[in-house]
């Protein structure tokens, strides 16, 4: 059992420092972040005590690792070591530029195709209108999965001018109607949005209070 008790304790040792090493931090980041002293993770890396299953969680999710990933030896299965959160962000940057670029392929494909067939509506070009909205309904989806999601706010602000913009324009080119009073829903619309955006932020605190209260939450080590 005392054995096993190593196996894991060395487990989690050489975890936690390949996870730091590889996403750029020191000791003293990775315990500013988790609210401990240096003294501490360097134990934790020398395997002389384990974090509690609370801050395992919370180095789990600062790495984007499972606890599971953190207990067990995965020095020989080189393919389990994830992407360091620098890259993770850049790979998912370029999977939401690629969806936002086939978006406005999919609106060239649409003009170029819809265009010449239609010759009693010429204002094909609104087709490149329609896709900004749907791009940012694709910027809002990655951003709140794999973003920040407190700036969502900015997606929701184009996609909404956006779509009154479509709708009036298509009102006014295909119809020949003037529909701009639409405009005046996105005044109180902007201000909920603005208003839903500062629900989730926590109001400033003065330095001196803010270290004041994160003092007593460092502690020079956890039970092993």
């Amino acid at each position: 059992m005392e054995n096993g008790n190593e196996t894991i304790k060395v487990a989690i040792a050489a975890n936690i420092a390949e996870l730091r090493r590889k996403s750029g931090m020191t000791q003293q980041e990775l315990a500013d972040a988790l609210s401990y002293t240096d003294k501490a993770v360097s134990k934790w890396e020398r395997a002389e005590s384990i974090p509690d299953v609370v801050i395992l969680k919370r180095i789990a999710d600062l790495f984007g690792v499972t606890v599971d990933y953190l207990l067990r030896d995965n020095r020989d299965d080189p393919l389990s070591v994830p992407l360091p959160p620098s890259h993770r962000r850049y790979k998912h940057g370029l999977i939401m530029g690629i969806c936002i670029l086939l978006v406005w392929l999919l609106a060239t494909f649409a003009f170029v195709v819809v265009t010449p067939l239609n010759t009693s509506f010429s204002a094909g070009w609104l087709i490149f209108l329609y896709a900004v909205p749907v791009s940012a309904v694709v910027w809002l989806v990655f951003n709140s999965v794999w973003f920040n999601p407190k700036f969502n706010y900015l997606a929701i602000s184009l996609l909404m001018w956006t779509t009154f913009a479509s709708f009036h324009l298509t009102a006014l080119c295909a119809f020949e109607k003037q529909v701009w009073m639409i405009y005046l829903l996105g005044i109180p619309g902007q201000v909920i949005i603005l208003l839903w955006s500062g629900m989730g932020r926590r109001p400033r605190r003065k330095k001196k209070d803010a270290n004041a209260a994160k003092e007593p939450a460092k502690k020079e080590d956890s039970p092993a």
